[in-house]
């Protein structure tokens, strides 16, 4: 079975691990801070926040920007479950702004239309989390005019995009938002194994996540409420969470990271390749952007007849492509759909849902592998 997406790991990277094994730090050492620099750096942000999984991220990110019981959140219906999830955790509503059918990703001007509405209304989000799907940024110069006007704070959800672009700036740049959330799961751009980043440019944000991480817990002296006991002393400041990643991750994504911009442009060279494939195909590719450069983590098809989606799908597997789907609109699950939400809210993201399949698509995958890929893709059609 070809799978949809795979990690690499290279000899440096197990080098890199075995010496943190063989070191005095296995979980809170100097390779954290390390990490977070080089990310930093790497996407032009000013300070980055490493946690043990993108979800944490999200969930920090949130409670670092206040959101809390009576605040509202809003988010794609096309992303994974943890881009909402985040909300509810923080005891917020949650609700959702619909898709633009040719980017997959949160449309501008469907957002401008709720935002007006929810202003006459009274019942403005406190935070808005866009979610740059399969790679590519959504429209952010809009999105952030959008919440600047409205008074709306911007979560990037990033998980898929690290190593992309928009309108020449790196994604994670935080030019448009207040923070923005890099998943490292196996299968994305770079890996920590489990693993995520919160960047911002603001350091009172970064303070505050960092304390969230770790229990609510500070052994900074500036930060307590009266002086310390003697040196073994810590407070805790607030309610936080054990989201810490650990010394042994931080240098496996340090390696990770120093290939990610090689993995990014093979992820479009292989996409180049199934664009041409299915140029004359009954199905649709990725739209390009000239202001966006891919991260690609994910190359999704839409096929033109709906009726022939699980028939191809099947097909596929059968034929040891492993395809995927990414994803089934968070409001059509049975946890959101007891919130209230029904089939027919979100036109634009179930229609996608109809019609999409994820492909292959890995720096390792092979000129064979994806040869297979593009040939049972075309006979599935027939």
């Amino acid at each position: 079975m070809i799978p949809y997406g795979r990690q690499d790991i290279q000899q440096e990277d197990i080098d890199a691990v075995v010496e943190v094994l063989q070191s005095d730090f296995l979980t809170q050492g100097p390779t954290i801070p390390a990490f977070e620099e080089g990310v930093a750096q790497f996407v032009g942000a000013e300070r980055g926040v490493a946690v043990n999984s993108a979800t944490s991220a999200l969930h920090i990110a949130c409670l670092a920007l206040d959101l809390g019981p009576g605040d509202i959140l809003w988010t794609s219906p096309v992303t994974f479950v943890a881009s909402a999830n985040c909300g509810v955790y923080c005891g917020a509503n949650v609700d959702f702004v619909d898709i633009d059918p040719e980017t997959y990703n949160m449309c501008p001007q469907k957002l401008k239309e709720k935002l007006e509405r929810a202003a006459k209304d009274g019942a403005l989000p406190k935070v808005i989390i866009p979610v740059h799907l399969c790679g590519r940024s959504c429209n952010m110069e809009a999105i952030g005019a959008l919440a600047k006007r409205f008074g709306v704070s911007v979560i990037e959800d990033a998980s898929h995009a690290i190593g992309g672009k928009y309108k020449g700036l790196p994604v994670g740049s935080c030019a448009y938002s207040d923070i923005t959330v890099f998943s490292f799961h196996p299968v994305k751009i770079m890996t920590t194994a489990e693993g995520g980043m919160a960047m911002t440019n603001s350091s009172a944000l970064a303070k505050r996540m960092e304390l969230l991480r770790s229990h609510g817990i500070t052994r900074d002296t500036d930060l307590m409420t009266h002086a310390p006991d003697g040196p073994w002393y810590y407070q805790q400041l607030a309610l936080g969470w054990n989201y810490r990643i650990t010394d042994i991750q931080a240098a496996l994504g340090l390696v990770q990271l120093k290939r990610v911009d090689k993995a990014v442009e093979k992820r479009n060279a292989i996409a180049d390749q199934y664009d041409q494939a299915f140029a004359t195909a009954a199905l649709s590719v990725p739209r390009r952007g000239s202001e966006c450069y891919s991260a690609f983590h994910l190359y999704v098809i839409q096929l033109r007849e709906p009726a022939v989606h699980k028939e191809v799908f099947e097909k596929l597997r059968a034929a040891g492509i492993g395809v995927n789907l990414h994803y089934i609109p968070v409001h059509l699950q049975p946890f959101y759909r007891d919130l209230g939400f029904k089939s027919g809210d979100f036109p634009a993201a179930e229609a996608y849902y109809a019609r999409a399949i994820s492909l292959p698509l890995f720096p390792t995958i092979t000129e064979h592998q994806q040869s297979k890929v593009i040939e049972e893709v075309l006979a599935s059609l027939e």
